[in-house]
């Protein structure tokens, strides 16, 4: 896609580390970046009057200039101030872009991340991928485009992590993590994790041996012929997989802990009237792991 890259921003520090991580990805993809501040308050609430209003206009605005500085003529910076709620907001402007970036509140390494009801309804509904950005994020990461380019910044944050799925055919999640990995020049770490059927703890010990032998190679077989293509598409992009018996949520966060710069995963899109959900390996993901996460919508 050639839209922009829309990133919501309300002057908190998390939507600041959002900002400037898309900032970079602008530079990274060659693609403009737009601001989105949502201010749904009523005229009766003291955020909905008139200074309010002006002062959120003039935050965003100053943020608009201090890209544009900071960008030059490296990429288009515009900004939008809509009496919306946010994530209606944000939700139709992911309609027109190819990615949304969103901030995250972090609330340590053993309590998680707070992924606000903001966040979990765009990532739920949104058409376009999705990323979300932790306010802890140091260096270029959370403050903006780091000196000696893009690709460099996006180098020094670690290799891309791709939970895959094998039981769905998600080719738009492994396209955005082939094509995030070879914009910033890291590997490619492929992680699938695999589970025996239920009920085989109860065999004999010499058949569950046997048939786990047979199950782990018939899902490696599928693990390689998945990424075989992808592979031979993006051929300067190193590509480690990793084969994991265990529970995907677990494995896909775990490998995220070892240096990853970038995790991206999938949400299947379903046609329910339960509505929209992310899946507990997106779920897991985005409140365990500490950079930045991509959703990825696939049908």
């Amino acid at each position: 896609m050639s839209g922009p890259i829309v990133v919501g921003f309300d002057g908190s520090p998390e939507s600041v580390a959002a900002t400037g991580w898309a900032a970079r990805e602008a530079l990274l993809r060659g693609l403009s970046l737009e601001l989105v501040e949502a201010w749904p308050w009523p005229r009766t609430d003291v955020l909905g009057t008139d200074d309010a209003i002006a002062w959120s206009r003039r935050q965003l605005a100053d943020k608009e200039a201090e890209l544009r500085s900071v960008l030059a003529a490296g990429a288009e910076v515009t900004s939008t101030h809509v009496p919306e709620d946010p994530a209606e907001a944000l939700e139709a402007a992911g309609r027109h872009a190819t990615m949304l970036v969103l901030g995250s509140r972090g609330l340590g390494a053993l309590r998680g991340f707070l992924v606000g009801s903001v966040s979990q309804e765009v990532l739920r509904r949104a058409a376009c991928p999705v990323v979300l950005v932790r306010a802890e994020e140091d260096g270029p990461t959370a403050g903006g485009p780091a000196s000696g380019g893009p690709a460099a910044a996006a180098a020094a944050e670690g290799c891309v992590v791709l939970g895959l799925d094998l039981r769905h055919a998600c080719d738009e999640v492994i396209a955005f993590a082939f094509e995030a990995a070879r914009l910033r020049s890291v590997p490619l770490r492929a992680v699938h994790a695999w589970m025996p059927p239920t009920g085989s703890e109860y065999m004999a010990f010499a058949a569950i041996g046997s048939m786990d032998e047979e199950l782990s190679a018939a899902e490696q077989r599928q693990f390689e012929d998945t990424l075989s293509p992808w592979r031979s598409r993006h051929p300067r992009v190193t590509v480690d997989a990793e084969l994991l018996r265990g529970h995907a949520a677990a494995a896909v966060v775990d490998s995220a802990a070892d240096g990853a710069g970038l995790v991206v995963v999938g949400r299947r899109v379903r046609h329910a009237p339960i509505g929209a959900h992310l899946g507990p390996v997106a779920h897991a993901v985005i409140h365990h792991v500490r950079c930045p996460v991509a959703v990825v919508s696939y049908s």
